[in-house]
């Protein structure tokens, strides 16, 4: 299958030039880059894939290659959609900074300002908290992606009934209850739902037309279908053979997952957002510095993101159904973003050898 796949790699290519750094150099960059990620497409026989990369501000590459379905040779191209999975989390807290802005949401006050029947031990827990998986809460999910209880609303009654797994702010424990708690709170305080807040407020400002929701039973045009290498036991030859991936993401999850979409529309995304049409610099800074643990510690997540490294580089994530993932290098100017139809690709393992690449690239103003 592997061969069959690279055999049938196809190429979509869009390369913006470069206003502020070396064309000549950015270009040497990009060829190693298509170099190293057809690599890593044959060696873990990943169907299809799209890379952007963004460096100071410009989209210095873009390309798609590969299958967006394998089975009726639908090539991915630039316009097929992903899905981001978890990485949609970055989105929220996107959401939550700009409502923050408008003053109609504290991170610092309880979740009982914003939202009603709260068992009493949620009562006290910090919107903060939710943003930075450190509220203790249960997860309405369990270990195999599965909505506890069949339903979403059985799931909430049912995680209601739960003991807290730690007291608020005692360690960081990623969670997806807590990001339905926050969809929520952005549908009461925006008076929007979750889907028609991001899709008003970052969506169309940052010019991502083809951005959307839904899982796999959805009927989403262009979605590249998601696959897997999962062993059936049927034989010794099947640990290699490539399968269907179903997800689900209900409807009151998608804060926490629900986002479909390219990796241009991401990386146009993310140069809005560094040029603060989003929210502030300050709001950013702040979304991007760790949460806090009661002993002091940092948590592994800021304000929906996750934080890779604060020192020496700083380095922010977006990493979703270990098949996509964008991490931003804010003191490089780089961000590097790829999505792929194969869960267990993990991009936040080989992105930064693409990282690499573009860091030695100065700019030339």
């Amino acid at each position: 299958m592997g061969f069959r796949i690279i055999r049938k790699l196809t190429v979509a290519l869009l390369c913006w030039p470069a206003l502020s750094v070396s064309a000549s150099a950015i270009e040497d960059a990009n060829k190693l880059a298509r170099q190293s990620i057809q690599k890593i497409m044959l060696e873990q026989g990943i169907p299809g894939l799209q890379i952007a990369v963004v460096k100071d501000d410009d989209i210095v590459l873009s390309e798609s290659y590969g299958m967006a379905n394998v089975e009726n040779d639908v090539p991915a191209t630039r316009t097929t959609r992903f899905p981001l999975n978890s990485a949609t989390k970055t989105f929220t807290g996107i959401a939550m900074m700009q409502l923050v802005e408008a003053g109609l949401v504290d991170l610092n006050a309880p979740l009982s300002r914003y939202l009603d029947d709260l068992p009493p031990s949620w009562r006290g827990i910090l919107v903060r908290q939710l943003l930075g998986h450190t509220s203790g809460l249960p997860d309405m999910v369990d270990q195999q992606g599965a909505v506890e209880g069949g339903s979403e609303a059985e799931a909430m009654r049912r995680v209601k009934s739960l003991p807290v797994a730690a007291p608020p702010g005692e360690l960081f424990a990623y969670n997806q209850t807590n990001y339905a708690l926050l969809a929520q709170i952005i549908g009461k305080q925006s008076k929007l739902s979750y889907e028609r807040f991001i899709a008003e407020r970052q969506f169309a400002v940052a010019g991502m037309p083809l951005s959307t929701f839904g899982d796999s039973y959805d009927l989403v045009p262009k979605a590249a279908t998601i696959y897997a290498y999962t062993p059936r036991g049927i034989s010794a030859k099947d640990e290699r053979r490539l399968s269907h991936w179903f997800y689900e993401i209900p409807y009151g999850l998608w804060a926490g997952g629900g986002i479909q979409t390219t990796a241009d529309e991401v990386a146009h995304w993310l140069i809005a957002l560094s040029k603060g049409r989003l929210i502030t610099q300050a709001s950013l800074q702040r979304m991007w510095t760790p949460e806090k643990l009661k002993n002091g510690a940092d948590g592994e997540w800021g304000q929906g993101w996750p934080v890779l490294k604060t020192a020496p580089e700083r380095q922010v994530a977006g990493i979703g159904g270990a098949r996509a993932a964008f991490i931003v290098y804010p003191d490089q100017r780089l961000a590097i973003i790829v999505l792929t139809n194969l869960a267990g690709a993990n991009p936040q393992r080989f992105i930064p050898r693409i990282a690499e690449i573009y860091k030695p690239v100065a700019p030339t103003k």
